[in-house]
């Protein structure tokens, strides 16, 4: 049996905090509904690259495993469908600015009264109080606010544009996750429902794990390229001479001592292990100068798989899904598409030792399942056909 088998999801997300995060738990075995708009679709349907079938991929990764239903839910009649569908799918996830789910109602305090278990997880840039709850925003301007990006950036320069969303996944999906699966324990002991609010700035915030405290407690605010693992020593990425890079991470002695070895300059260990800034960065420098005497092949044949100092090559994404790592960890994956081909996807990073994930189908066409689950709730032909020619279902 799947881990997550019997839990229930009811999705009103789009774009990438809350379908990551439903995602996560229908790979491990919820049942997902999303309940999606026809006329004004989520984004990442047509988000390209798209497949020969005309899927696109992002789309059919974030949506897997996922059954696909349309509402208008302006309509009386979707309320009707939604109140009908809580009975049993008794987790909703939703990524609406505070206040429109109240607005349709179709607010906590609303379905609470039809399911008093309901577990009800509202996920949003800001949360659902203080002066910026109804403020739009993205990834970046979440991890602005948060007093991370001042630090993670070169003493000179701008704050670095991330390649992955990390206030969205990292933030709002994990952390989502994380409050529905501590709701749905709770629930289970007590049978009593919960509102669950994440704000990704929030989430953000809390990832100054490391050098916030010291702000708080001694009001040391945290400066870029003066901490250990921001820049300020040798922890850092080193250019080779071909314009590729090397992260070095050798922090403690006995990984430095070997990148010491590694880059011919033993008798500079000592200096390396120096509290003092002039010979960290004289250090720094030696190293940055080393790396870029030689090519990223070169580099490779140094640090191959018996270097055990923690030095890794800056790898594309190409060469990460091909690495031997990452194939011995099975984390790409052919997903069953609707033809009976497959779709090469990011495998759940989780493992257990009892128990899979579940890859039943790639993310399914709008509104592909919501007959098959109207007809399962009850309603009949009859009725469906009417709600059609209303347009509750556009």
């Amino acid at each position: 049996m799947s881990l997550l088998a019997g839990l229930k999801i009811l999705d009103f997300s789009t774009l990438l905090p809350g379908p990551y995060a439903t995602m996560m738990l229908a790979d491990l075995g919820a049942d997902v509904i999303r309940i999606e708009s026809a006329t004004r679709q989520d984004l990442v349907r047509s988000m390209p690259p798209l497949d020969e079938d005309g899927l696109s991929a992002t789309h059919g990764h974030l949506n897997r495993s996922k059954k696909s239903m349309t509402l208008n839910l302006k309509l009386e009649e979707s309320k009707e469908i939604i109140h009908s569908l809580l009975q049993e799918y008794d987790i909703i996830i939703e990524q609406f600015r505070p206040g429109v789910m109240e607005r349709l109602g179709l607010g906590y305090e609303d379905l609470k009264k039809i399911n008093h278990g309901l577990i009800y997880c509202s996920l949003t840039g800001y949360g659902q109080t203080g002066p910026f709850r109804n403020r739009p925003g993205h990834d970046n301007n979440f991890l602005a606010l948060s007093g991370v990006m001042d630090y993670s950036r070169r003493k000179e320069g701008v704050p670095p544009t991330m390649g992955i969303q990390i206030a969205d996944i990292a933030g709002g999906s994990l952390h989502s996750v994380i409050g529905i699966l501590a709701a749905a324990l709770h629930r289970e002991k007590t049978g009593e429902g919960q509102h669950i609010d994440v704000s990704m700035t929030d989430t953000a915030f809390s990832f100054n794990a490391m050098y916030g405290p010291g702000y708080l407690v001694k009001e040391v605010e945290p400066k870029p390229e003066e901490l250990m693992l921001n820049g300020g020593i040798f922890y850092d990425y080193y250019e080779t001479a071909d314009g590729r890079f090397f992260s070095v991470g050798s922090l403690e002695p006995q990984f430095l001592k070997l990148l010491c070895e590694a880059l011919e300059i033993p008798d500079l260990f000592q200096r390396a292990l120096s509290e003092d800034t002039l010979d960290q960065q004289s250090f720094k420098q030696k190293v940055k100068d080393i790396f870029l005497s030689k090519s990223f092949e070169e580099w490779l044949g140094v640090f191959n798989e018996d270097f055990d100092g923690c030095v890794e090559p800056v790898l594309s994404f190409a060469e990460a899904a091909e690495h031997p790592q990452i194939q011995a960890r099975q984390m790409v994956v052919e997903v069953p598409k609707s033809d009976g081909t497959t779709q090469r996807q990011i495998a759940s990073p989780i493992k257990f030792s009892t128990a899979h994930p579940v890859y039943s189908h790639v993310g399914a066409g709008l509104g592909e399942h919501t007959e098959d689950i109207l007809l399962a709730r009850g309603f009949t032909a009859e009725r469906i056909g009417e709600w059609k020619e209303k347009g509750v279902f556009s």
